[in-house]
């Protein structure tokens, strides 16, 4: 095995709600949508949603409910404005406010939304 991630799937019992945030909220462009998984275009790691319950036949793991914030992916800005701008627009959108931009000590402006799972996730972008 190679220490490096080449997927990163977010399983879901909610896809249909998912894929919409993903792709009109977020702006990933879908490209493979086989219903119960759907892959996006990303530049790097491959990045997908899939129906929880298609794993349910390899591990009785997957049919526990899911609690917590397990995750978080980190989407960058160009600068500090725009992560103000892009929290704003993605809460326009739909996405769930957690936190609103602020300057922190480690020389990044941040926010956090939540996806329609709960799911958090932050914008940043480098203070200069």
């Amino acid at each position: 095995m190679k220490p490096e991630i080449s997927l990163i799937t977010i399983w879901t019992d909610k896809i249909e709600q998912m894929k919409s945030f993903y792709n009109q909220v977020l702006g990933f462009e879908v490209a493979n949508d086989l219903g119960n998984y759907v892959e996006f275009k990303n530049n790097g790691v491959r990045f997908a949603i899939c129906l929880r319950n298609v794993m349910y036949g390899y591990s009785n793991e997957y049919n526990k409910k899911a609690a917590g914030q397990s995750f978080e992916l980190a989407f960058p800005c160009k600068n500090p404005n725009d992560v103000d701008k892009s929290f704003n627009k993605l809460i326009e959108m739909g996405a769930t406010p957690v936190h609103e931009p602020q300057d922190m000590p480690w020389n990044q402006r941040t926010a956090l939304f939540a996806d329609p799972d709960g799911n958090i996730h932050e914008i940043f972008a480098e203070i200069i």
